[in-house]
């Protein structure tokens, strides 16, 4: 059940070289990360003649793991262009540990095409892809996973003949404190011993809510179909059948990937006609889809335009801002004390883009602009909108602060930044109001739901002009300013003095996920293929703010919202969205034991006026060791991942953007390899 990737696995040992074991519990990009930077490090790090054997244990293969796995649908896609992929560090990381480039994705794929990488043999579909791969191409999952395995072997093959390492097909259930070692039960039957272990588990599931768990029960009762959160790419939807009414709650990636399975993956075709117009030709296997949420609207389209103007920079959240705010103020709230100054360096970035990009589309010089927009408070810009009132439609969890005797002077800003803005942007579509931008339907009353279904598809068809023409650049801007929040934003997280409320509501709650509604959406085709089933009829829009309930009485799923007084029935409902993070509830087996031994904490925040749990596993940020149960923190035990209370950060990431998954992965990387070292150093004594 294992794998030995060096021969010198049967080498017969020294017997002077004590020889240490490194569990990587999850093998994934993450866990491959990891590899990668043990075996960058070592060099400088390891000056004993002690053997090391890493163990990666994951029932899937090791580089992919399961999210990204060759066996899936070929249909499904990353949300991420092939010139944005990468898992190699590169000269704007800033890392102990040494730099090592390599290839990003489309690098990779040129590589392949040349012959230079050896890849096994794939189907026609795939070798086409690879060689039609372009910077700008949207690639499969599945050629993803040959990326990240071709990754984790050259990190294998970076390490010497006194590292072996091991890949255990085999899902981990149980680790055993036994004294010095940690016991690790697999679900094959081998146990192994470990010196050290570090848990790279991915993205993780839950058992049910009560709310969840209500729905089950009703759909099971009333022989209806009820998917709660989950990986909906790996969910059984084979129980909906052709022409079934499905109501799904919910339209960030997973809804996309729900829908295409369902569309194109049941044998639909879109095709574009003589008029270029995208049209979907359906198989007669399709289901009916009814989609709603808080937004009533998809995720924002990836961005395909380029920079034309001058590239934003931070303004007015820099990191000497955030480490001055960190500093003087006696606790941080990210809604009052930062998330304004956030919004303000968005909208600076956008408007840069656009004035000094686009002259021709704005009535005034930016200098002219700047003047005006920098005297104004940042608070006031959260509220600046002309169509919208921001008091009768925030989104839940998202706080609005509320300023206190301040409310004439905000108000007079933000009516000053919507005189600005009118005044001086030539076309209504380039106007950028935070308040219209995450809220786009607003309070929006339609009665007709025809009316509601071309009023989302025109939302739609304006998002794609917008964030793929290139006269539009300016949503670059913005994206570009948000991106650079966020890595500023992270490095003050981990913070002593966030209140306890800001950091369940707003740094575990609202903010990551507004911040994917506008960086993190599907590829514009996506969208453009959600417009052209809209028309076909397979889709049709529910509007925002979408309730859905059972109804005992009729036996059926309910569901409507505040967008229109229209309500459908269905026998089905799927909830498209992960779930929730709760260690406690996961349904990891691995990953709950950690909590029942006392070997991990769930955390808890608590600051005397609010305490709550963030549902995630306690580590220390300066090295991801675990939090036992006694308060102390484990020599021998550490953790990464979206399951932690370490900043969410993917698994791979653009180039040149310092990225945080790799900063944590040599982090890690260099604490297992300084505490192997003292291992190996009492072990020598000993002997």
């Amino acid at each position: 059940m294992s794998h030995a990737h060096h021969s010198s696995a049967t080498s017969p040992e020294p017997a002077a070289s004590p020889e240490l074991h490194v569990a990587l519990i999850g093998g994934g990009p993450r866990g491959a990360g990891v590899l990668e930077r043990l075996a960058a490090n070592l060099p400088e790090l390891w000056t004993t003649d002690a053997r090391i054997v890493i163990h990666v244990i994951d029932p899937h293969p090791a580089g992919p793991g399961r999210i990204w796995r060759y066996a899936q649908s070929p249909l499904l896609k990353l949300n991420s262009m092939a010139a944005d992929v990468t898992m190699f560090t590169d000269e704007s990381s800033t890392i102990d540990g040494p730099v090592r480039p390599g290839p990003s994705l489309i690098e990779w794929a040129g590589l392949v095409n040349a012959g230079e990488i050896a890849i096994p043999r794939v189907d026609a579909r795939l070798r086409q892809e690879i060689e039609n791969l372009s910077p700008a191409s949207f690639p499969t999952r599945r050629l993803q996973s040959l990326y990240l395995s071709w990754f984790f072997e050259d990190a294998v093959g970076l390490l010497p003949e006194t590292v072996t390492v091991v890949v255990h097909r085999a899902s981990a259930v149980e680790t055993v404190d036994e004294g010095p070692t940690h016991r690790i039960r697999l679900d094959d039957g081998v146990s192994i011993a470990a010196d050290v272990v570090l848990y790279s588990l991915g993205h993780t599931g839950a058992e049910a809510e009560p709310e969840h768990a209500d729905l089950i029960d009703f759909a099971r009762r009333r022989e209806l179909f009820y998917l709660p959160p989950a990986f909906t790419a790996d969910a059984d939807t084979r129980a909906i059948v052709p022409g079934q009414r499905v109501i799904v709650r919910g339209m960030g990636l997973a809804a996309v990937d729900l829908t295409v399975l369902l569309t194109e993956g049941r044998g639909g075709r879109f095709g574009r006609g003589d008029d270029g117009v995208l049209r979907y030709t359906a198989s007669g296997l399709e289901p009916r889809l009814y989609f709603g949420s808080r937004r009533g609207v998809p995720y924002h389209s990836k961005i395909s335009s380029t920079l034309v103007g001058e590239r934003p920079e931070a303004r007015y959240f820099t990191p000497a801002v955030a480490r001055s705010l960190e500093q003087s103020l006696p606790s941080l709230d990210l809604s009052v004390d930062v998330w304004p100054l956030i919004a303000k360096d968005m909208l600076w970035g956008y408007y840069r883009e656009l004035f000094t990009g686009h002259p021709e589309r704005v009535e005034s010089s930016w200098d002219a602009f700047v003047q005006v927009f920098d005297r104004l408070d940042p608070r006031a810009l959260l509220l600046a909108a002309p169509h919208i009132d921001v008091a009768d439609s925030t989104p839940r969890g998202h706080a609005i602060p509320s300023f206190e005797g301040e409310d004439e002077h905000i108000a007079r800003d933000a009516q000053t930044f919507v005189d600005l803005v009118e005044g001086t942007v030539a076309y209504a579509d380039d106007r950028l109001f935070l308040p219209e931008l995450d809220r786009p339907l607003g309070g929006a009353l339609v009665a007709d739901p025809g009316e509601l279904q071309e009023l989302v598809r025109d939302y739609i068809r304006t998002d794609l002009q917008l964030r793929t023409r290139p006269e539009h650049s300016a949503t670059l801007g913005l994206f570009i300013a948000l991106l650079t929040s966020l890595f500023t934003l992270s490095d003050i997280v981990d913070s002593p003095k966030w209140t306890a409320q800001s950091r369940v509501r707003d740094i575990h709650g609202w903010w990551l996920g507004y911040f994917s509604f506008i960086a993190s959406g599907p590829p514009a085709h996506r969208l453009e293929e959600l417009v052209a089933l809209s028309e076909a009829g397979i889709v049709e829009f529910l509007g925002a703010g979408i309730w859905v309930e059972a109804d005992e009485n009729e036996g059926i799923f309910r569901a409507g919202s505040a967008t229109t007084p229209a309500t459908i029935t269905a026998s089905a409902l799927v909830d498209a969205r992960l779930p929730e993070t709760a260690i406690s509830r996961s349904d990891n087996e691995l990953l709950r034991s950690l909590v029942t031994s006392g070997a991990g904490l769930e955390e808890i925040v608590s600051d005397g006026a609010y305490s709550a749990s963030t549902g995630r596993l306690s580590v220390r940020q300066l090295d991801t060791r675990l939090l036992g149960a006694g308060g102390s923190h484990s020599s021998r035990q550490y953790a990464i991942g979206p399951y932690t209370n370490s900043p969410f950060v993917g698994a791979f990431s653009r180039p040149r953007t310092n990225a945080i998954s790799f900063r944590e992965n040599d982090k890690v990387a260099r604490a297992i390899l300084a505490r192997l070292a003292e291992l190996a150093e009492e072990r020598e004594l000993v002997a």
